[in-house]
């Protein structure tokens, strides 16, 4: 299992070979990479901060209860902080496990806790000033199925 805090730019198609090369013994891997959304046509910038070593061991614990809930054979967890332009990578999420099922699920998972929970705090930044992304009612109702 992997969980990745970082700055630099990641290569989604890299990182999901790499984690299908490690998955021995999986039936199904689920990949999902999120992208900064520009919802309103402004968005120059997406500043994302972190306290490091705080959110990955906040990520790494939720990774490993999805890993023990649905018997998954490997997890990855890549999230990216600091400056991010519109369409560029901003997270991805990569479970492996023996049935697609689970691997679904661990997936949905995850993504719902990076979405709600794991400690980033966004700044959507325009010409016209920067904004902090506050949250959503549909993210937090997303967890409840968990």
């Amino acid at each position: 299992m992997r969980v990745l805090v970082q700055a630099e730019p990641f290569e989604f198609g890299a990182e999901a070979q790499t984690f299908a090369d490690g998955a021995a013994g999986a039936g199904a891997i689920v990949t999902f990479t999120g992208l900064v959304r520009d919802l309103s046509g402004a968005l120059e910038a997406m500043e994302i901060e972190h306290y490091p070593g705080m959110t990955e061991r906040a990520i790494a614990a939720i990774a490993e209860e999805a890993r023990q809930r649905w018997h998954l054979i490997d997890a990855l967890v890549i999230h990216r902080h600091g400056r991010l332009g519109p369409s560029e990578p901003i997270m991805m999420v990569a479970t492996a496990a023996a049935h697609r099922a689970e691997a679904f699920a661990a997936a949905e998972f995850l993504m719902d806790y990076l979405k709600s929970r794991a400690p980033f705090w966004k700044k959507e930044v325009t010409a016209g000033g920067a904004d902090w992304v506050a949250a959503k009612e549909a993210d937090e109702a997303a967890l409840g199925r968990w």
